[in-house]
This record gives structure tokens, sequence and C-alpha cells, in this order.
């Protein structure tokens, strides 16, 4: 069994795609196999509706919506789901955020990352624990990390570090091994991947699609992913969106999906 995996929405528009077609900083993902149709993200607007229309996808009928993370750029597409569409998603998911600088106990905001979405139209399945989505998906609910990097502040007046806690993946469960779609990296792709292999038993990856979060990486932790791909030799690396040029240029023949590529996966 095959999956076909349509990039509604990425950073870059695609060399072969039509040039009415949208690219946006973001990601969005159309995936679809023999049973189940998934939306993964939705980028920051309504971009990847108008986008779909234009590659000839229809998502009225979508066996669910999987938001990675709270990040605009990957739900500010909420409001142009489907009526009564089902969503998955951490409970955290609506957190209010923002990036920050902290110095000597004050805490200086930057920019606003979240969005205040009306979910109630929708069919919220809020979890932190993996879920069966379908034949072949699974969402990875809550990834553990040891040492978790921190992104921003949460919360209005009192604040806390934001450590992304809401990110998940989805998980593809393929004849060749798993296939991950991440969202944006932060809890970091050796724990996404190691969390993947202990939930599902499965421990060969067949790919790793969507944003590691590289793009202005140090090279030694550049060099610390390298490693680890290279003892995990998953059969494709397909990093966009926050992955960058940059993290690209570590990553061993690492393909990069743009806005309107398509690809079909054994």
């Amino acid at each position: 069994m095959s999956i076909t995996i349509s990039v509604l929405l990425e950073n870059r528009l695609s060399y072969n795609a039509k040039k009415l077609l949208h690219a946006k900083a973001g990601l969005s993902l159309f995936i679809q196999d023999e049973n189940d149709s998934i939306l993964f993200d939705t980028g920051p607007d309504d971009s990847f509706r108008h986008n779909a229309a234009l590659m000839g996808i229809d998502l009225t009928n979508l066996t669910a919506a999987v938001l990675s993370h709270g990040h605009y750029d990957h739900c500010g597409g909420v409001p142009w789901l489907p009526e009564k569409c089902r969503i998955i998603c951490h409970p955290l998911v609506t957190s209010e955020r923002y990036s920050a600088i902290r110095f000597s106990g004050y805490t200086a905001r930057i920019k606003k990352l979240s969005l205040n979405n009306d979910y109630s139209r929708y069919h919220m399945e809020y979890s932190s624990t993996p879920l069966r989505i379908g034949e072949r998906f699974m969402w990875s609910g809550e990834i553990p990390v040891a040492r978790p990097h921190a992104y921003g502040v949460i919360g209005g007046k009192n604040t806390t570090v934001d450590y992304v806690k809401d990110e998940g993946v989805l998980i593809y469960k393929s004849d060749r091994g798993l296939v991950i779609f991440i969202g944006c990296g932060h809890r970091g792709l050796s724990d996404i991947v190691r969390h993947c292999q202990r939930i599902t038993g499965i421990n060969h990856v067949h790919a790793l699609f969507g944003g590691f979060h590289l793009r202005s990486a140090s090279p030694r932790k550049l060099w610390a992913i390298r490693q680890f791909l290279h003892d995990l030799k998953p059969d494709k690396i397909m990093g966009c969106h926050c992955t960058g040029k940059w993290g690209n240029l570590w990553l061993p023949e690492a393909i990069t999906p743009s806005t309107g590529d398509v690809y079909v996966l054994g």
C-alpha cells in the first residue's frame, strides 16, 4: 500500500508548480492512502485551501486534520477547515505564546506566535497520548524530552518558559517502515524518532518528512543529527519549512519538498 503526499503549503514554490499557487512561511500537507485522507497542519491562513483547489484536491471528506502544535504558521488556517471537521491535537495547542528574550529575571516579548482560533465549530480530540487515526495513521501524543529547548514563553501576566510540549507528529505505518510527518521539530529530531519507534514497536524508518528546525542550528548540533541519521538509515529524508538551506546541507541526500510538489511513497 502506498501514500500520496501533496504539499499544499511550504515556504517556497516548486519550480514545477502552477504559478497561481501561494507559498508562505508555514506547512500544510494532504496525505492520502486507500482508506484515509489526513490534513497535517494548515499553514498561517487560507492559502492551503486556495492551493488545494488549484491542485484538484477535495478537503471536504477528511478522515481528520492533525495540528502538530499551536504556532500560527501551523494552525492559522483552522478557520477555513470544513465545518465539523475532526481535529486531533495536544490539549495545550490553544496556549498563548510569544517569542521572547529573557534576562536578569525580566522577560521581553517580541512577537505573538499563537492565534485565538475558535475551535467550537469542530469535533476536537485533544490527546497528549498516542491515538490511532484510521487504519495506518497514528498521532504520537506528547513527545518526552529529557532536556527540552525553550522557544519563547507561554501565558499572559504570569509567563512560563515555552518548551512546545504540545508538539506531536503524524505517523504512518507503511509496509516499508515508519513514515514520520514533523511540523517543526521543536522537540528534537532524535527524540521524536525514538518516541515513534517506542510507541509503534517498529524500528525502521522509511521516511522523515517535514520541518526539522535546523535553519540556524549550530554545527555541533547538526553534526550530531547527521550522525544520528547515519545510524538510523532512513530510506528518505525530506526536509522543508524550518529545516532551511543550512540544515539541508548537513542532511545526507535530503530531498527538499516545496509548495505544489506531490510524492508517492510505498
